[in-house]
């Protein structure tokens, strides 16, 4: 038996008949999931008339309104570069958790801040900046219901609104060449009671003593891996593990995605 195998049968999980995939033992969801199991994903395009790209995405019931908008005001360091400008902001309606949160008027939290940057950075790694040089591109994510998840949700939703924006700007003539590389989608996937699950909701999120959320492209190629424990260690297959398993989801999202842009 080798030593991942060993391992993982320590958290609970074995590899069926086949040996060629792994389950989990005795776990069971509220939701009804599998371990390895991601809530319905829904995306529904052109869901704001007045943006350039928008959705309005779903994992489970997690909601979040995605746009996109063009802009003519470019960083000084991506002018003198000769290139165009990704970014994103990230807010979340007040009714949108649990215990009301209040808006962000005169300063954004922290959390909201390292959020944006999350999503403006790990969309830009599936975009070509040189492809509309003089360009800025806002995409911002308004979460309009919580239930974990809302970052990964973000990234997905955000792309989706950036790539449906770009087909409207190569049909007005505003860029010549579509700037997207690779599609680039997020799930989250963490350790809960010694169990691995895939993308977790709230009350699992809650209960996790390692949380990680992972942005890859459509080819499998990572752009951002973050993941922490909650003061708890966790071995380095069980991380590698959850890796595989959440790079294997992304790569399926970045299908849906590309669907629903094709068909818009």
């Amino acid at each position: 038996m080798g030593n991942l195998q060993k391992e993982l049968e320590k958290i609970g999980i074995t590899k069926n008949n086949n040996n060629s995939e792994y389950s989990l033992n005795n776990i069971k969801r509220s939701d009804g999931r599998k371990w390895n199991e991601v809530r319905p994903i829904i995306l529904e395009p052109n869901y704001i008339k007045n943006s350039d790209g928008s959705c309005l995405i779903s994992y489970g019931n997690t909601k979040v309104i995605c746009t996109a908008m063009i802009s003519e005001e470019v960083p000084i360091f991506a002018k003198e570069k000769g290139i165009g400008w990704l970014t994103s902001e990230y807010s979340m309606l007040p009714g949108s958790t649990l215990k009301r949160k209040s808006r962000d008027r005169n300063k954004i939290d922290g959390r909201s801040v390292e959020i944006q940057r999350l999503i403006g950075r790990s969309i830009r790694g599936g975009i070509d900046l040189t492809c509309f040089p003089g360009y800025s591109i806002y995409i911002d994510t308004d979460v309009i219901n919580a239930d974990g998840g809302t970052r990964t949700a973000s990234i997905t939703g955000g792309f989706v609104a950036a790539a449906l924006a770009f087909k409207k700007y190569l049909l007005k003539g505003l860029i010549k060449v579509n700037p997207i590389k690779n599609y680039v989608a997020a799930i989250s996937i963490g350790i809960v009671d010694g169990n691995i699950l895939l993308d977790l909701m709230y009350e699992e999120d809650e209960k996790a003593y390692c949380d990680m959320n992972v942005v890859a492209t459509d080819s499998g190629e990572l752009i951002d891996v973050s993941a922490g424990s909650g003061g708890e260690s966790f071995g380095k297959n069980q991380f590698l593990k959850m890796l595989d398993v959440a790079i294997e989801q992304v790569v399926r999202i970045t299908q849906i995605q590309k669907t629903i842009v094709a068909e818009s």
